[in-house]
């Protein structure tokens, strides 16, 4: 049994009260934490960006055993130019396909599959299936330029098992039962752009070194070296910070000191809702005859 194991994936978003709207009311998600911060993360959580900004968890349930999403956004900022990059979120919830046809949300049939884009552009795919007790993420799907690279970069080096393979795509995961990664064949380079984010996972921080190790072996990218990260009040972690053969961004944490910090905060959804009726910047751009600039 593998000792890592699937954490969330980051986007950026710019309209937080609408992408809020889309997690909570729609997926039917929860607010699990959220945390405003007045500089740019030392990790770059946030994208190259060193100014305010916010993290919001969301979620089924606790990080512990669910995967999650994390949505950090950038004061000031109104838009993020999408790549090729990320292919989407399945999950399987008759449920919040019920929520999206009472509110009115745009969806897109195929076959059992109904197709939803959050804010930004960020598709989900929804599974109509009665929601599973446990975790209902079941895979998160990335673009490869070349699948066969790809398999061999997330099996041999990050140590992912392969649960099927076809020509053109493939599903690992460190866990039968937990969310899954797709890596999809498309035509022609993985393109990033501004949008771009990260998948996290996490193991035993005593493990840390070794990926570190391993990759630098291979002529691999690492994008952050081995780094300790403190957020006040909060635990310390340790992580790594790589880039497979296409730039996919993969962060990998110590596991003790993230159960620690990743703790559901019980006020969390209300620090979000203020931090949504605090914010101004909307408000300035218009008063000045402006929109947010773009990423």
């Amino acid at each position: 049994m593998s000792t890592k194991r699937a954490l969330h994936f980051v986007f950026k978003v710019a309209d937080r009260a609408l992408t809020t709207k889309f997690y909570r009311d729609v997926l039917g998600m929860k607010v699990l934490r959220h945390e405003e911060f007045e500089s740019g993360c030392a990790a770059e959580c946030n994208g190259p960006y060193d100014a305010s900004w916010s993290k919001t968890m969301v979620g089924y349930g606790p990080e512990d055993n669910h995967f999650v999403v994390e949505l950090t956004y950038n004061y000031g900022i109104g838009e993020y130019k999408l790549g090729n990059d990320f292919l989407g979120i399945t999950i399987q919830s008759r449920e919040a396909i019920e929520n999206a046809k009472r509110l009115n949300w745009p969806m897109k049939q195929e076959g059992e599959t109904q197709v939803l884009e959050a804010p930004g552009g960020y598709k989900f795919y929804l599974l109509n299936k009665p929601q599973p007790a446990d975790d209902p993420v079941q895979k998160v799907s990335l673009a490869s330029s070349n699948l066969q690279k790809s398999v061999d970069y997330w099996q041999n080096l990050c140590g992912m098992q392969v649960f099927n393979k076809s020509d053109k795509t493939a599903v690992l995961g460190y866990d039968a039962n937990k969310c899954k990664l797709e890596l999809k064949q498309i035509s022609g380079a993985v393109e990033h752009a501004k949008a771009f984010g990260r998948i996290a996972f996490s193991c035993p921080s005593a493990e840390l070194p070794g990926i570190e190790a391993a990759m630098k072996s291979k002529g691999q990218t690492i994008l952050k070296p081995l780094v300790s990260l403190d957020t006040p009040g909060k635990a310390t972690v340790q992580v790594v910070i790589l880039a497979d053969p296409d730039g996919h961004e993969i962060c990998f944490v110590g596991d003790e000191a993230f159960r620690e910090l990743s703790k559901v905060d019980p006020n969390g959804n209300a620090l979000l809702d203020k931090a949504i009726a605090d914010d101004g910047s909307n408000e300035w751009y218009a008063h000045e005859g402006m929109t947010k600039p773009s990423a």
